[in-house]
């Protein structure tokens, strides 16, 4: 896929650094539009398709459990031949595969893409991860890594923005066709984005010796599938049901939660940022920890409040604590990861850590109707909280590792 004569140096340019960071940040972004476009759906879906709501809810769980397929697949495929081609099929795969979803004629179609889109959104973080992390100057990672990791909830906020303005005049299918425009990515690749620099000094010879690099260092990965394990339940715990929560317990408007939505994710970009720079100052873990900390503190106005600006405050201070765990995450996880496997190891942990997880809106809905909406939300969240605190404690880090052979290395 690669052309094996490309420079060694193609990838140090300072343009090319930023075309890479950029490539990856909307990458994620596009991925996560296409999503979170289903949580504003849930009502209109079940009454489009004549199904429950927890049938829709069903849909998001389905596209989770298809993630580490997609991980799988796209990052031996990376680490192999290279980023720039395996980003570019992943994204024409989940652009066609969201435009899809827009035709549904039923129930049953729209599940079958929500299962293929899965695939495709599984496969991207860790490939654009890998190239986003390894272009980064080591003295920006900490930065660039939440900024990679805002892409998250940058789509959110798409979606918002969408559900607001789209959905009510053009109808629930615009939500999906507008899924296209992350194809043209493709093309900026193409003509922007130049090959890895450390993959290129550091490629794995074959598939074998990928896998081979992966189980050389076994328990490594198993904590990090343990860790990953917990994570999306941060943030798909905190994020996915609570435009529901806010429609069904506190009868706030669409147009409202659409806002509300904006305004929490902008937070959540800004903590993710934020937190992703702390970590190159106190530690990647420290940072992690703090955050996690800040989101135990904010759980009972963000479930509990009694009115509606106490419950948009903590719903900004909950995802700027989620966001701002998260933010480490990208360059936590490269740095762990061995050369050979750097774009099949975080991403297939981070998607095993979804496959574990995939059930937490199902969870959740579930506890709701045995203990209500604000008890499911805070209880699910402090027993994440309290073990995340924990696993990231007990783990290692190597913050400031050396990528290829001419950077070096710092912390």
């Amino acid at each position: 896929m690669t052309d094996s004569r490309a420079p060694i140096n193609s990838g140090q340019t300072t343009s090319g650094r930023s075309h890479a960071v950029a490539a990856g940040l909307l990458g994620f972004t596009f991925d996560a539009f296409d999503f979170f476009v289903v949580v504003f759906l849930i009502g209109t879906l079940s009454t489009a398709f004549h199904v429950n709501k927890s049938a829709i809810v069903w849909s998001m769980t389905l596209t989770m459990l298809m993630r580490p397929v997609g991980a799988l697949i796209f990052g031996l495929l990376s680490d192999r031949y290279g980023r720039r081609v395996p980003l570019m099929i992943n994204v024409i795969y989940f652009s066609v595969i969201e435009v899809l979803c827009g035709f549904s004629p039923n129930y049953t179609f729209f599940m079958i893409m929500r299962a293929l889109f899965g695939i495709g959104m599984g496969g991207e973080w860790g490939v654009g991860a890998s190239l986003t992390m390894e272009a980064a100057p080591v003295r920006w990672r900490g930065w660039l890594s939440g900024a990679l990791q805002g892409g998250y909830p940058a789509g959110y906020l798409l979606a918002a923005v969408a559900a607001r303005f789209l959905l009510p005049a053009w109808g629930w299918r615009s939500m999906f066709f507008v899924g296209a425009v992350p194809a043209l990515l493709a093309l900026y690749i193409r003509s922007k984005v130049p090959e890895s620099t450390a993959w290129q000094q550091r490629r794995a010879p074959s598939m074998v010796a990928v896998l081979r690099s992966v189980a050389l260092d076994w328990k490594n990965f198993v904590y990090l599938a343990a860790l990953m394990a917990f994570m999306p339940f941060l943030s798909h715990g905190s994020q996915d049901l609570y435009p529901d929560f806010l429609r069904t317990v506190h009868h706030v408007a669409d147009a409202a939660i659409s806002n509300i939505a904006m305004l929490y994710n902008v937070c959540a970009i800004l903590g993710g940022i934020a937190f992703g720079q702390i970590s190159e100052w106190i530690g990647r873990r420290k940072s992690m920890v703090g955050a996690l900390a800040l989101g135990l503190l904010a759980i009972p106005i963000w479930a509990f409040a009694g009115n509606l600006r106490l419950l948009v405050f903590g719903a900004c201070i909950m995802q700027i604590a989620a966001q701002g765990t998260w933010g480490v995450i990208p360059v936590h996880l490269n740095e762990l990861s061995p050369d050979h496997a750097r774009g099949l190891v975080p991403g297939l942990a981070y998607q095993l850590g979804i496959l574990i997880a995939a059930p937490t809106n199902s969870i959740e809905y579930a506890l709701r109707n045995r203990f209500g909406y604000q008890w499911a939300l805070a209880g699910f969240e402090c027993v994440t909280i309290i073990v995340l605190i924990i696993l990231v404690s007990l783990g290692q880090e190597r913050r400031g590792r050396s990528f290829t052979a001419t950077e070096p290395s710092s912390g």
